[in-house]
């Protein structure tokens, strides 16, 4: 298979692996298992993924997750379930995307259709027949009053009724729940202290208890609301800030917008990372969350207290983190003069002050392609996750520029590279301006990442 060639298919469809093939995914997996057992994860779906039959593929890959120390709460909606039995009961009322009220008719149809889709999910982790994915799992899933809710209200005249909004999640008593092993159900009606119940959206109901929880990852389930660039290919990340400026602009259809709206809100408020996955592709929560560069959208919170574009003030400490990286042989030898010139296709990670990381971009638009170089972080800062944060700021830099694939030279660092979504190639493969360049005598390794 060349390096432009990539075979997708689903998991039901997916060949026959060798044990070596195996073996190898395996391995590659496990530092993924082991940075995310104990830590808490918050999914959430609407009813659509119930109505369209995808509930039990889901269960199977959560109980997986469950059974590798996940912490998991599980947050649902029922917006199709409730309209069709408004539908069947003759009523005129139709809830969409946007915040609705919620009449006395309506909200017994919410409760119906939440306490219908809460045993539907309860059955589906008692699955327990030998021979399938969910053979031995005993997963224990626990639902209960833990979300305080408020009213809405009146908003510019209009009452709201019993549309409510969450007040308060009940962390310690979820915490005591995850931390037992078991899985918390969280059901979009809430309660007040009165006793009343209220209508509340999904998707603010697991953006509180994401940001509540201080949870790892807020994953949003949705049929295919991925944020595309003009290609029409999925930006696998987006730096909040970015998420931001596009829910400014018109380019973005309704659910989206919503979606991407609370995953923006969710990470401004502390939750490390939000996703938007498509529930349409089979196994998306294991892809996105066991490969590197994912099958949805993550947003994350690109701090800009550390992460800014180089000035020429910065050259000094520049040449100061590159020089023993060149005295070396790791990089190539530039000279203050040439990172003079180039200073502005720089990014560098600072620090009270101090400057102890750095990346470049060099982009050759002609052939869609752009170098990465030096990618240095100072050894005192090393194993943090500096790198990663230079990698993807970079990989960002590049996207924008319109480039399809991102390139390094490397002689000592090809398995970092690797590991993250890095193939290998040849001197053809660089751009031809490039290619005059390539130093032969060095001869570095050359790695490509599709973009």
């Amino acid at each position: 298979m060349s390096f432009n060639e990539i075979e997708t298919y689903s998991a039901q469809d997916a060949p026959e692996f060798a044990p070596a093939q195996f073996v190898r995914w395996f391995r590659e997996v496990a530092p993924y298992v082991h940075d995310f057992r104990g830590k808490t994860f918050v999914v959430a779906f609407g009813g659509e993924l119930v109505r369209d039959g995808v509930l039990n593929s889901l269960i199977q890959d959560l109980s997986l997750l469950s059974a590798l120390g996940v912490k998991l709460i599980l947050a649902h909606g029922s917006r199709p379930q409730v309209n069709e039995q408004l539908r069947l009961k003759g009523y005129e009322t139709q809830f969409g995307r946007g915040t609705e009220p919620t009449g006395p008719a309506a909200l017994e149809c919410a409760k119906e259709a939440a306490g219908e889709i809460r045993l539907d999910i309860e059955a589906a982790f008692s699955q327990g027949l030998p021979n399938t994915p969910m053979s031995h799992a005993k997963i224990r899933i626990i639902s209960g009053n833990f979300v305080t809710a408020r009213p809405v209200g009146i908003i510019d005249g209009l009452d709201y009724q019993h549309t409510g909004a969450v007040r308060k999640i009940d962390v310690e008593a979820i915490k005591a729940i995850i931390d037992e092993g078991a899985i918390v159900l969280l059901s979009p009606v809430g309660f007040s202290p009165t006793g009343e119940a209220f209508n509340l959206a999904m998707e603010d109901l697991a953006t509180s208890a994401a940001v509540a929880l201080r949870a790892e990852k807020l994953i949003f389930l949705t049929q295919d609301r991925m944020i595309r660039d003009s290609s029409g290919a999925t930006i696998t990340e987006l730096a909040r800030e970015t998420a931001d400026r596009l829910l400014g602009d018109a380019s973005l259809d309704e659910d989206t917008h919503h979606f991407l709206t609370h995953a923006s809100r969710a990470v401004k408020r502390g939750v490390a990372r939000a996703h938007l996955l498509p529930y349409t592709l089979d196994g998306s929560v294991l892809l996105e969350i066991f490969t590197h560069d994912g099958v949805g959208t993550m947003v994350v919170e690109d701090s800009l207290d550390d992460l800014r574009p180089a000035v020429v003030d910065d050259i000094g400490a520049i040449v100061q983190l590159i020089e023993p990286l060149e005295e070396d042989g790791t990089l190539v030898p530039r000279g203050r003069a040439v990172i003079e010139r180039d200073v502005e296709r720089y990014t560098v990670l600072e620090h009270d002050g101090v400057i102890y990381g750095c990346v470049a971009i060099v982009p050759y638009p002609e052939d869609g392609m752009a170098e990465m170089a030096s990618l240095v972080v100072h050894p005192e800062w090393q194993g943090s996750g500096e790198g990663e944060m230079l990698l993807r700021h970079a990989e960002m830099r590049a996207r924008a520029m319109g480039v399809r694939r991102l390139f390094v030279l490397t002689t000592r660092t090809s398995h970092w590279f690797i590991k993250r979504g890095f193939v290998q190639g040849s001197i053809s493969d660089l751009p031809k301006e490039r290619q005059l360049t390539y130093n032969r005598s060095r001869n570095s390794l050359i790695f490509i990442k599709r973009l």
